[in-house]
């Protein structure tokens, strides 16, 4: 998702996986965030790949700074850090979607990390959703220690987005 927004952004994102159809509303959003004063995050470097290969040739580099013939595939050490610093302080932590290719070991660490963070703040509420981020907290043994699991991570969004959701409502006593 970074990627979109970064495009949107109008940054040259190399090999790196973006949703075309997302590109506009990712346009908007960053326009109603700035709008509403929200500083809304986003990765400042990445841990950059020449192929999708757990022996890939790798290289760090800043948003700005990403080659044609690489993709992201993870969060660099700074993007790290700026999130485990805004994790430390939150109150609410609502995380749906890793950091990264968290399934191969050079692509782990920003997930990792980021997940380390959320299990580390005991005073946030934290709502871990979607199947991959929930796997992400089972590979790092991590999943008793945040808030609520939902493996229903798009459902959970609607929720957020304020959808009525069938199976909630069907609940609710009218």
């Amino acid at each position: 998702m970074a990627f979109t927004f970064l495009v949107a952004k109008g940054l040259e994102v190399g090999k790196s996986i973006v949703e075309p159809d997302w590109v506009e509303p990712a346009k908007e959003m960053l326009a109603k965030a700035a709008d509403k004063g929200v500083d809304l995050l986003l990765p400042i470097d990445f841990v950059l790949a020449d192929t999708f290969a757990e022996d890939a040739e790798t290289r760090i580099a800043g948003r700005e700074e990403i080659p044609g013939d690489m993709m992201g595939l993870d969060i660099g050490p700074a993007s790290t850090e700026l999130f485990k610093g805004t994790i430390a302080h939150a109150r609410t932590i609502f995380w749906n979607g890793p950091m990264g290719v968290f399934e191969m070991t050079p692509f782990e660490t920003g997930t990792r990390e980021v997940a380390l963070a959320v299990a580390r703040n005991n005073r946030a509420v934290s709502v871990v959703g979607g199947g991959d981020s929930v796997a992400a907290l089972k590979k790092f043994d991590l999943e008793e220690r945040v808030t609520f699991v939902s493996t229903g991570g798009g459902a959970s969004m609607k929720l957020l987005e304020g959808a009525q959701l069938p199976g909630l409502e069907a609940l609710l006593d009218r």
